[in-house]
């Protein structure tokens, strides 16, 4: 008899994760509360996988030998409670479809950065020459590329919540660049909980594999200290030397020291300018020494990789003002670095679902480069009442086309107005991408 595979939530990863089990001979049926998009049904027909819309049949799921479910589901739902209490396994997508790949894997997160570092990563691999694959947190699902198509190796952006729903699988080359407080509202919040979560990216390694991260983070360096990691470990700082193996900086030159030989780039060359984006390129570079591509062409792909969208994405200079889109930036950390990196006087466009913010980490770097706030979401209050003493001029609004008035109106010449909202979006809009193309289309009819 077959075993039966249930998947609950029909987005990418969920799809991806259905065609993989069909092709593997699995009994199939994907199950989604909200509704499927025509897309991913048109998918599910293509490969006669059984999926409902609107509901979860609970005595369909429960029947099921283990479960695939959506990060964007949390553990605490009384569904998955059941389905785990009558000892079914449930898993990620990604723990899934590392079952049957060989790939070589690099595997990045961390509470900011992961992104860009993921992506520039890829970029390496592929003017490498490597047969490379995207996946995870970005690009297409990593079951529906292992099904169809499946890469000598994966650079694979993973979440928190992917984390926890992976068991056996393994990272060749495991990225940690930083941990801030983020998600607490799907960990009790308890910043530990969170903090145990993205140390999963290390479990399972050998001392064959490869463990980097960021050694001027506090909490990454604390947690180390307590835990044992089998795998080689490379830290990556722009504050001290490092003396193993590893990046660090020296004056304005970067310096990678893995094998042989030194890597060395100056800052200025790099496609990314900003400290966050050293730490970035460091991790990037790092992973790619690992897997031995010549310094050469690690230099190049540094130097003219095109940053992703909605990540401090430039969209226009209209009278003398710089309009920026840093959209994905759902996290008060993201927003920190964004302000940092920005030299003009700004006009900040925040708000949105509060995810447990605490705002006090910018209050210096607000007070130092922001001349006005404005509030875009449905319940302004919380960043209202942060930054109420800090400045005049703070404005309420619910539409990005007023937001993006206000802030016109509020500009001078050489101000930057940068939508950075520190928030999920859905209180407005169904995800940070429709929220920074609301952006762009408002800047674009000013």
């Amino acid at each position: 008899m077959k075993k039966k595979i249930v998947i609950l939530g029909a987005g990418e990863s969920g799809v991806g994760a259905a065609v993989l089990a069909m092709k593997k001979g699995f009994g199939v049926f994907i199950s989604d509360f909200g509704k499927i998009k025509e897309k991913y049904k048109n998918v599910l027909s293509q490969f006669e996988i059984k999926y409902e819309e609107g509901k979860h049949t609970e005595s369909l799921i429960l029947k099921a030998d283990e479960v695939v479910k959506s990060p964007g589901i949390p553990d605490e739902t009384e569904l998955v409670r059941k389905v785990k209490k009558t000892g079914i396994k449930v898993i990620s997508e990604i723990e899934f479809a590392g079952r049957y790949t060989s790939a070589k894997k690099i595997c990045i997160t961390g509470s900011n950065g992961k992104t860009t570092t993921t992506l520039l990563t890829h970029h390496i691999l592929k003017k490498a020459g490597l047969n490379a694959g995207l996946a995870g947190n970005v690009g297409q699902s990593f079951a529906m590329q292992v099904a169809e198509k499946d890469f000598e190796y994966y650079v694979l952006e993973i979440s928190s919540f992917q984390l926890d729903g992976m068991f056996d699988f393994k990272a060749d080359i495991a990225v940690l660049m930083n941990i801030t407080p983020d998600h607490l509202d799907r960990y009790a919040d308890d910043f530990q909980n969170y903090i145990d979560s993205k140390f999963r990216i290390a479990q399972n390694q050998s001392e064959n594999d490869a463990f980097v991260y960021c050694a001027d983070d506090p909490v990454v360096l604390k947690e180390i200290q307590k835990r044992e990691i089998k795998s080689g470990l490379y830290p990556f700082s722009i504050k001290r030397k490092i003396s193993g193996e590893g990046a660090f900086l020296q004056g304005n030159e970067m310096l990678i020291n893995i094998k042989p030989n030194f890597l060395k780039m100056t800052i200025e060359n790099l496609a990314l300018q900003g400290k966050h984006n050293i730490y970035n390129s460091m991790a990037a570079g790092i992973a790619s020494r690992i897997l031995n591509i010549r310094k050469d062409i690690i230099k190049e792909s540094l130097s003219d990789f095109q940053n992703v969208e909605h990540r401090l994405e430039f969209v226009a200079c209209i009278h003398g003002v710089d309009f920026i889109n840093d959209s994905k930036a759902t996290n008060v950390n993201s927003t920190w670095y964004a302000l940092e990196s920005i030299h003009n006087p700004v006009i900040w466009i925040a708000g949105g679902i509060d995810k447990g913010n605490d705002y006090s980490i910018l209050n210096d770097v607000v007070k130092e480069k922001v001349k006005a706030l404005i509030c875009l979401g449905k319940d302004n209050k919380k960043l209202f009442n942060a930054f109420e003493d800090v400045m005049e001029d703070i404005i309420e609004t619910t539409s990005m086309e007023d937001a993006v008035k206000y802030a016109s109106f509020l500009a001078s010449k050489d101000d930057t107005v940068l939508l950075s909202p520190s928030c999920a979006s859905f209180d407005l809009f169904e995800n940070f991408e429709e929220r920074g193309n609301e952006f762009k289309k408002a800047v674009s009819n000013l």
